[in-house]
């Protein structure tokens, strides 16, 4: 039978037992709670220092219409402009020729959605035309003689087939160049054109040709400094004293080559 001594001890041990307990689970709710405001911290911390990959758009349409289109043909423009390494007068070609191209390309459509709508003048001339064409003319072209020689006919006909990238050269710029400007313009023009051509306000035009045109020179120089840069070595004293200490150095050479001997 326990004695009052015994359960008093007893009580005490479950009491200090209890009061343990409690306090253990507080330090385990504070650490957990110190855990959920680390983890918190953290996510907010990564939201704040992620860049925005999707900004708002510009409030000019031609610069968005423009930086849609970049994305689309300055890639196709890097790769080919990277091929050319055998000299910086080939790209300084493609270069030229994939801007003159650009410009040319654009002028027209400029001047067709400047000109005035004269549909009704020229269905009235395409009346009077019609009215004063004769069936005698073309009897007359059935009854033409072409008294050129074989080789007059070759010759001329090597003329009307002239290759399309001299007409879209240069003169004196180099022809690698040009070729490999002509196969890309190739492949971007309708891109070019069809964006413009969404363009209907002369202000949006604008800011459209020029942004442009100063965009390819800028990212022609982009390139060109990616291949040859022109950034020059760092250097300090200690590393010229070494260099200029070993042997065959400068001043040095002679008598390295007695040691030798």
């Amino acid at each position: 039978m326990k004695t009052p001594e015994d359960l008093l001890r007893e009580n005490v041990r479950d009491l200090i037992s209890l009061v343990k307990k409690r306090n253990n689970n507080k330090v385990s709710e504070e650490q957990q709670l110190r855990q959920i405001i680390r983890e918190f911290l953290k996510h907010e911390l990564k939201e704040a220092s992620t860049p925005d990959n999707d900004p708002s758009p510009h409030k000019s349409t031609g610069i968005n219409v423009l930086e849609d289109l970049l994305k689309k043909i300055v890639p196709q423009i890097e790769d080919d402009y990277k091929l050319l390494t055998t000299s910086e007068e080939q790209r300084e070609s493609y270069r030229s020729h994939i801007i003159q191209a650009t410009v040319q390309t654009l002028t027209p459509v400029d001047l067709n959605n400047d000109a005035p709508d004269q549909a009704p003048e020229s269905a009235g001339l395409e009346e009077e035309v019609d009215v004063e064409i004769s069936d005698d003319e073309e009897d007359d072209d059935d009854m033409f003689i072409d008294i050129r020689s074989d080789k007059e006919r070759a010759s001329e006909d090597e003329k009307e087939e002239e290759d399309p990238r001299d007409a879209f050269g240069i003169e004196g710029k180099d022809t690698t160049g040009r070729n490999m400007a002509y196969t890309t313009f190739k492949k971007i023009e309708s891109q070019i054109i069809d964006s413009y051509d969404m363009l209907s306000n002369p202000e949006d035009q604008e800011i459209f040709f020029d942004y442009l045109i100063a965009n390819l020179k800028l990212y022609f120089d982009k390139f060109e400094g990616e291949i040859a840069p022109s950034v020059e070595e760092p250097t300090n004293q200690a590393y010229d004293t070494a260099k200029q200490e070993q042997p065959g150095a400068a001043g040095g050479g002679e008598e390295q080559l007695d040691l030798e001997i």
